[in-house]
């Protein structure tokens, strides 16, 4: 039977190609933005290069500190001295790297300025991290120890910086902000979307300028936690809160008594979303309108065009709805029928769907648009577009297929 309700919505498709056009057209131009939206979401908060762990890492990214009339607050980094005691005394992770955000800085070459985003690391950010290592190899414990200006590059800086993008430079000079660094290792450049591992140099932590001596709890210091297993990330959380009780209050910090201390140890998305979801209720309620908005901008808008579309082309099989019930076809059987025509149809706006978002998400990687963006269709991505072509399917083919198969016998015939 479904075989047959398959058949049928073929040769109606074959029946009036422009009509098919059109229908085909709506579902997969709508199905291709679907796609590339869950494509870029993907990107952003999935487990990507170099964060290829990120299912079994929580991230330590800000401080709030707030007096106790909560009249003066402060967000932001931490020092490198409050993570290395609070965080890197951790038991139960199976690594702790702490890192700062992107600085700016500036080399030369000749009288052409390089704008360059750097960060100053630890030894461990290598081994959390997962970057392929194009050329040399990550600075160690050893470097740091000596205090020695060496620098991990990208490709993309290489072949900016140097004449050759082909030879190699692991152990050639760079000079940034005036200083000279030994270039030991050239990796293949991370997204400008992961914040926590995007750079153009990276330097150890006690190269000049870093900051990490500063004695306070705020500075510019950032951590990311790796967990043996997924399932250990809720004992490091209640671990790492349990090293954040015992900090005696009220806190000194530039001056300010702080009475109130916040720093949580979370998974990546909750790093962004976190500060909003722990807002007052005015700032949670405008941040789900707005995400209800959209989504039904994206999913509610098109579900209904496709609805009208549908219903126009079930209008045409009127007669032979009426012939059907004429002859004892019971409703059960005709709504089912549409629905399977419905999801039929529907799947195959998907595939073509699917082959333009391939297009556009080439393009878009291509483009530089997001500097070393990698957006892909992987399997998550896949499985999400395909149960949100079902969805449509059924979103856009009940409706119609009541309405149409609750025709009236006579009026269907005489139409």
């Amino acid at each position: 039977m479904l075989l047959n309700y398959i058949k049928i919505a073929w040769k109606v498709l074959l029946r009036h190609p422009f009509y098919t056009f059109i229908t085909l057209f709506g579902i997969s131009l709508t199905l291709t933005v679907l796609m590339v939206l869950t494509s870029f979401l993907d990107h952003l908060i999935g487990s990507h290069y170099p964060e290829n762990k990120r299912d079994r890492m929580l991230y330590i990214m800000q401080m709030h500190l707030q007096d106790s009339s909560r009249t003066s607050s402060t967000n932001g980094p931490m020092s490198f001295k409050f993570l290395t005691e609070y965080a890197k005394s951790l038991k139960t992770p199976e690594r702790v790297t702490i890192t700062t955000f992107i600085n700016s800085s500036n080399a030369y070459v000749g009288s052409q300025k390089i704008k360059l985003n750097t960060k100053f690391t630890d030894a461990e950010f290598w081994q959390v991290s997962d970057f392929e290592f194009l050329e040399g190899k990550p600075y160690n414990e050893q470097n740091i120890a000596n205090g020695d200006n060496v620098a991990v590059i990208t490709n993309d800086f290489k072949k900016h910086y140097f004449e050759s993008a082909v030879e190699s430079v692991v152990g050639k000079d760079v000079e940034i902000e005036n200083i000279h660094y030994k270039v030991i290792g050239v990796v293949k450049a991370s997204p400008v979307t992961r914040p926590f591992t995007y750079a153009d140099v990276f330097f150890p932590y006690t190269a000049p300028k870093s900051n990490y001596q500063s004695a306070g709890m705020r500075g510019g210091f950032v951590a990311m936690i790796l967990g043996k297993d997924k399932a250990d990330l809720p004992a490091i959380q209640e671990e790492f809160q349990g090293h954040i009780n015992r900090i005696p209050l009220p806190i000194i910090q530039d001056g300010n008594k702080f009475s109130v201390m916040d720093v949580k140890s979370v998974p990546y998305l909750e790093n962004f979303v976190g500060s909003i979801l722990d807002g007052n209720a005015g700032i949670k309620a405008i941040f789900f309108g707005v995400i209800g908005f959209v989504l039904f901008m994206l999913m509610g808008l098109p579900a209904i065009n496709l609805v009208n579309i549908n219903v126009s082309r079930i209008m045409e099989r009127a007669s032979e709805i009426g012939i059907r019930k004429a002859f004892g076809a019971p409703v059960k059987t005709l709504v089912w029928q549409f629905i399977v025509e419905n999801v039929f149809i529907t799947l195959i706006g998907g595939t073509i769907a699917l082959g333009l978002a391939l297009i556009v998400i080439h393009i878009i990687n291509a483009s530089g648009m997001i500097a070393y963006s990698d957006l892909t269709i992987n399997l998550n991505v896949f499985i999400i577009s395909l149960l949100v072509c079902l969805l449509f399917g059924l979103l856009s083919g009940v409706l119609p297929a009541l309405r149409m198969s609750k025709l009236n016998i006579a009026e269907a015939l005489k139409s």
